[in-house]
């Protein structure tokens, strides 16, 4: 690897200059050194890009200005704020940890590394993060946009996703921290790669270290950084049934521990064989009035899973005696229901919400 201390400090001094007079990226968390607001952010940010978080932190950081109001919210209205970012464990994650400071320690945002990394839903990212933007302690963090400016600048080709790689690029990122600057230099680090040193088509010619990076000098920008895994998708295929009764939908709660945990979704058979030639279908089938095949398509990619949906209306007379595990609402109060994005594209277009 391409490293030594004179050219750590060049790298770490031109990030902060860059910083300072030619970083334009501008969020509304970027602007508190409130830990409350700063966690909310990063939770809101894991697997979510920050162009997209922005208008649902300020409507958090608007409904709740105080922990204790987070704390003292009900699930479902928390959850209903939450609806459309998916990946919906973190909304648990931030309910319990709020409730947990809150009621076990007296309201009072932990302030030192230890004790924000014991926070459920927070990782070492995270509790870096908030340790040195709330409290600008010097904790390094090391995101996607992090590795890939390591990599490439110091040209180290050990994988990231291993656990050599890992401590080798943490061990790296400590190193170039400024102890004094820690706030700023994370900041401009991750900016830096999401601006300028960019996953495609990087702007090397307006690169302040183009002329120390390993990267661009042997013409690897493309190899670096390295992976060593390829993530095995699973492909699931799910069938919405929209099951109407006069002015009702049927709808249930997902209880399993799956995808999209304690949100609600429309009756669900998931197969990859026909639709047509499954039991439950033909007895749904049989009680229906009406039916409508393969109305709507949804595909959704989350990080392991690649979700195919489509969606499939049966009107009834009658409400069958057999569907027992959800309940009839009425098109005008679904809105205070949480669903997932598939099931909210479908209602849509369905014009009923």
């Amino acid at each position: 690897m391409n490293k030594n201390n004179k050219s750590d400090s060049h790298f770490t001094h031109s990030l902060l200059y860059w910083h300072k007079n030619e970083n334009n990226r501008l969020f509304p968390w970027k602007e508190t050194q409130d830990p409350y607001k700063i966690w909310i952010s990063e939770i809101l940010l894991q697997q979510t890009r920050a162009e997209h978080g922005i208008p649902y932190y300020i409507k958090f950081v608007e409904k709740y200005p105080k922990i204790e109001m987070l704390a003292q919210a009900p699930d479902e209205e928390v959850f209903r704020l939450w609806q459309g970012l998916g990946y919906y464990s973190r909304c648990r994650n931030l309910l319990a940890t709020a409730r947990y400071i809150y009621y076990e320690l007296g309201g009072h945002f932990p302030d030192n590394y230890k004790e924000i990394l014991a926070l459920k839903g927070v990782g070492p990212y995270t509790a870096a993060a908030i340790a040195s933007f709330a409290f600008n302690l010097p904790y390094a963090v090391v995101d996607g946009n992090v590795y890939r400016v390591l990599a490439r600048h110091f040209g180290s080709f050990l994988p990231i996703d291993t656990t050599e790689g890992k401590k080798l690029f943490q061990e790296l990122a400590q190193q170039l921290l400024p102890i004094d600057d820690a706030a700023n230099y994370n900041q401009a680090i991750m900016d830096f790669g999401s601006l300028i040193c960019k996953p495609q088509s990087p702007l090397c010619q307006q690169c302040p270290v183009q002329n120390t990076c390993y990267a661009y000098k042997n013409n690897v920008i493309s190899e670096l950084p390295v992976k060593s895994k390829k993530i095995q998708i699973k492909k699931r295929h799910f069938h919405y049934l929209l099951l109407r009764y006069q002015a009702t939908i049927y709808i249930h709660q997902r209880t399993q521990k799956d995808v999209w945990q304690q949100l609600f979704e429309l009756f669900l058979i998931e197969t990859s064989d026909d639709i047509r030639q499954n039991e439950t279908w033909k007895k749904l089938q049989a009680a229906a009035e009406d039916v409508k095949y393969h109305t709507l398509e949804y595909q959704q990619r989350l990080t392991h899973q690649h979700l195919f949906s489509q969606l499939h209306e049966f009107t009834f007379h009658q409400i069958p005696d057999f569907l027992q595990n959800g309940k009839w609402v009425k098109t005008s109060e679904l809105g205070q229901y949480t669903f997932p994005k598939t099931i909210l594209y479908f209602l849509e277009e369905k014009q009923i919400l």
